[in-house]
């Protein structure tokens, strides 16, 4: 549940997923070859799911182009005070869809943006562009 919150950002959406993914795991579960650990499988299931999910839905709007990310990138780094898991994952969860979905798999699954830009259908500079965003984003929302 945890990773479809962080994913579809309200419980409503997550539950959905969550419902979806257990219904895929269990019709899917005669291909799962014992190669590699049970849960890494089962995650990739649900965040495939995410994913689908958001792309029914339009969230994920991957049509922005890395030109108009100029003057998005800073190179002062506010540093992170201390700051609660649920804290932060109230902030995760408050990120557009889009950036949500791309900072979730690069940083929180460990995608890198070659493979985030081919599970999302786009480019690994818009994967780039929007991780930076959601950077960004955090670091303001952090701020206030």
């Amino acid at each position: 549940m945890a990773l479809c919150l962080r994913y579809m950002g309200n419980r409503e959406d997550a539950e959905d997923v969550l419902q979806e993914g257990f219904i895929t795991l269990f019709t899917k579960i005669d291909s799962y070859e014992g190669a590699g650990s049970f849960e890494g499988w089962a995650r990739r299931i649900f965040v495939n799911t995410a994913l689908m999910h958001l792309r029914k839905t339009d969230a994920l709007g991957l049509s922005d182009d890395i030109s108009e990310a100029h003057g998005l990138f800073t190179e002062e780094a506010t540093p992170l005070e201390k700051m609660g898991y649920k804290e932060l994952m109230k902030l995760i969860e408050a990120l557009p869809p889009d950036a949500r979905t791309v900072f979730n798999m690069y940083v929180v699954e460990g995608y890198s943006h070659k493979e985030i830009a081919k599970e999302l259908g786009c480019t690994e500079a818009t994967s780039r562009s929007k991780l930076q965003r959601a950077r960004l984003r955090l670091q303001e929302m952090i701020k206030k």
